[in-house]
């Protein structure tokens, strides 16, 4: 069968679109059977039996409706969560998304009210937490209810009329050197490059001894954080997918030395001892979609080990975080209490947010969010611009570390309400699926190197963790940044003069 690729209409043995006579044929190859044995296990393990072990723990946390609705909650994502492992097209936004909701907003979640303890203090009522996970669970409807119209949509579009955005090569030479004076500006700025091999709380101290970090947000210290770690990375992933795509560009020495020294500088500014979990999975998702573009088992993988390292690995990878001195290990003998004492407040600040709210502040109506968008301005130009909303709610809750999260319920929520909420929600699963689609039909073997869609859709899918968890605020600068380096190299010019061979 054919495909519409950048180069035209060429064969292409893993195309998404099938025939009509191929989608009536029985299919027998060795991964459709293997992804009809994995089905039952697979679905049943994420939506009933984990859920159920969790559940049956022992734990002082009240058997109310916020359990069984947060039980609720875990099964629908398990469901879904499968649904993205098991799908014949890979889908990179809407399984990050399903894999954080299962991690953070479920399974996590479940396990603090079975143990009844939370790693940020819930303050209102116990209603209020009740109505939070039932407005995550109206949120992910939303998002599948979203999907569902941008796969219908599909069918009636003609995606191959668009002209396919591609990596301008001399551009790219630029961004080269934007990443490595930004970077060498950053070690410089901070002191060498052995802080970057120390832990997070001293990268932190070098920043404020630098005064590149405002006192009352994060913004500043994430802003120049990011033009130090952000081109570096884009410029790197570009140069890693020339490698593999074409042979010419593995002749080439000068294109192998640039790509080392990209990755010298990576292992330095990006490397997990100085940079939050969060980021680092960033750079390791995108990277690895980049290396192997098609991959469907590594997609599948990658999904279903996400789960183990999320709620086991990750709950203990802080070891960088504070200094030796600082650093206090976990003591537990339960294999659940971890996922209480760290990490994952999302739902519980959720809860918060709402009780903010109804204790006489009122929505923010935009506010917050023209805060998000608006990042850049100086708070000596708008004097009341807003904070970081988990920065706002720490501070009225009254918390000694106000770095808390605020995930995109919450942000969508304090702004807009339960409709407004719901509605962006349809909006992301419609974009979610629409760009999914899209990287589907250009992510192919025989795509150019330098198509766009396959280097941006690995690198927003790596950030969406970030995003997803919040705040906002904070995520605002280094997508600002990647949106400039993108913006950079980008050219609609199909000739060759222009683009990687």
């Amino acid at each position: 069968m054919t495909q519409q690729t950048d180069r035209g209409t060429t064969t292409a043995p893993d195309a998404p679109e099938p025939s009509p006579q191929e989608r009536t044929a029985p299919s027998f190859s060795p991964r459709t059977l293997l992804s009809r044995a994995l089905s039952v296990p697979l679905v049943l393990g994420f939506s009933v039996f984990l859920p159920l072990l969790v559940l049956v723990q022992p734990g002082t946390g009240p058997r109310d409706s916020a359990l069984w609705m947060q039980l609720a909650l875990t099964m629908y994502a398990g469901i879904r969560l499968s649904a993205m492992i098991l799908t014949s097209r890979r889908q990179l936004l809407a399984g990050t998304f399903w894999l954080f909701v299962y991690m953070a907003m479920g399974v996590a979640p479940l396990a603090q009210a079975v143990l009844g303890r939370t790693p940020t203090p819930v303050v209102g009522a116990r209603s209020d937490l009740t109505e939070a996970v039932s407005l995550v669970l109206i949120g992910c409807v939303a998002f599948d209810l979203g999907s569902l119209v941008a796969r219908q949509r599909a069918g009636r579009e003609l995606d191959g009329t668009l002209r396919p955005a591609l990596v301008h090569r001399r551009r790219l030479y630029l961004l080269a050197l934007v990443a490595f004076v930004g970077s060498a500006l950053l070690v410089v700025k901070l002191g060498g490059p052995s802080v970057f091999f120390t832990s997070r709380q001293e990268i932190i101290n070098s920043v404020q001894e630098a005064g590149l970090s405002q006192a009352d947000s994060q913004v500043g210290q994430a802003m120049v954080r990011g033009f130090g770690t952000v081109p570096a990375l884009i410029a790197w992933l570009v140069y890693t997918r020339w490698l593999v795509t074409s042979r010419r560009a593995r002749r080439s020495v000068v294109i192998i030395a640039v790509w080392l020294a990209l990755a010298a500088v990576n292992a330095v500014v990006n490397n997990p001892i100085s940079n939050p979990r969060f980021w680092f999975l960033t750079v390791l998702f995108s990277l690895l979609f980049t290396v192997f573009p098609v991959s469907a088992a590594l997609y599948r993988i990658a999904l279903s080990l996400g789960v183990v390292v999320a709620l086991i690995v990750f709950p203990f990878a802080d070891r960088f975080r504070y200094d030796d001195a600082n650093y206090r290990p976990i003591q537990t003998t339960s294999p659940l209490e971890p996922l209480a004492l760290k990490d994952y407040d999302q739902v519980g600040m959720f809860a918060n947010t709402i009780t903010y709210v109804r204790s006489g502040r009122g929505h923010a109506y935009g506010r917050q969010l023209a805060g998000s968008v608006l990042f850049a301005v100086p708070r000596s130009v708008w004097p009341g611009k807003p904070m970081d909303t988990g920065v706002l709610i720490g501070q009225w809750m009254g918390a000694a570390n106000t770095n808390l999260s605020s995930p995109v319920w919450a942000e969508l929520w304090i702004d807009f309400g339960p409709v407004g909420m719901t509605a962006g929600f349809v909006a992301l699963g419609y974009a979610a699926t629409r760009v999914d689609r899209r990287h589907a039909r250009r992510a192919v073997r025989r795509a150019p190197p330098g198509s766009l869609i396959a280097l941006t859709v690995p690198l927003i899918a790596g950030y969406s963790f970030i995003l997803l968890r919040g705040p906002l605020l904070q995520a605002s600068g280094r997508v600002a940044i990647a949106a400039c380096c993108i913006a950079l190299i980008t050219t609609f010019r199909q000739d060759r003069a222009a683009g990687l061979r």
